[in-house]
């Protein structure tokens, strides 16, 4: 397989892992010293940080990924993936206002570093005022 196409498979398969909820299957495919730069906030580093990570979001949210569209370079060592999150609120985040099961619907996306086959970097964007204004009722 060229690099491109398997730079797109390990994409797919990463984002097949999230919409089943199996975050075992996505740290598969990561590098032990992942970079997961997360939507206006930190970077954590590791698999373990991005576990504690998925563990957090799963009691926040629920979400799943549509109409995903992934993109990677000929040497297969970037990539990027656009798609549309459709989620539930569970539980109050941070700072964030109060959950009571609300829906939201919200176009993001995310740049791939690849390095011996698995993922080195993540970097998720997506409008923090558009799913604010959601879930507030404002949207």
């Amino acid at each position: 397989m060229d690099p491109r196409s398997a730079t797109e498979a390990l994409i797919r398969r990463y984002y097949d892992a999230f919409n089943r909820d199996d975050v075992e299957a996505m740290a598969d495919c990561l590098a032990d010293d992942v970079a997961h730069d997360v939507n206006q906030g930190g970077r954590r580093v590791g698999v373990a940080a991005f576990r504690a990570f998925c563990a957090h979001m799963a009691r926040c949210y629920r979400e799943r990924l549509e109409d995903i569209a992934i993109m990677a370079t000929d040497d297969g060592r970037r990539a990027a993936a656009e798609f549309v999150v459709e989620g539930r609120y569970l539980a109050t985040d941070d700072g964030l206002p109060p959950a009571t099961g609300q829906a939201y619907r919200l176009p993001a996306g995310a740049f791939f570093e690849l390095r011996d086959g698995r993922i080195s970097r993540i970097t998720t964007h997506y409008n923090l005022a558009d799913w604010t204004a959601q879930v507030a009722g404002g949207g």
